[in-house]
């Protein structure tokens, strides 16, 4: 069983920036996809970025120019740095990894913008 999981989450200010972390409990690579999803009270879950085992990366509208999707295949880590975080950014964060046959999901983790 996969184990995915989150941190670094926290209240931040309009502005601020927070680095979330997710740490798989096997070869990162071993994944076709990973992603960060979020989903805010009252809303669906929605993709927030993604990164392939060939380390191609892809962002929501939303958050395109201010996250960054990177990787530490040593530490089987993923991270989702996010600046010029806004209000509308809040939301619990999931991880995701993908692969044909199963699909793995971390805990969450709160992010909050607010002054």
């Amino acid at each position: 069983q996969v184990q995915l999981v989150e941190s670094g989450g926290g209240l931040v200010q309009p502005g601020g920036s927070l680095r979330l972390s997710c740490a798989a409990s096997r070869s990162i690579l071993s994944f076709n996809t990973m992603g960060w999803y979020r989903q805010a009270p009252g809303k669906e879950r929605e993709l927030v970025a993604t990164i392939t085992s060939g380390g191609s990366t892809n962002y929501a509208d939303s958050v395109k120019g201010r996250f960054t999707f990177s990787r530490d295949k040593a530490k089987n880590t993923v991270y989702l740095q996010m600046n010029s975080l806004k209000p509308e950014d809040t939301a619990v964060y999931y991880c995701n990894a993908y692969t044909f046959i199963a699909d793995y999901w971390g805990q969450g983790t709160q992010v909050t913008v607010s002054s």
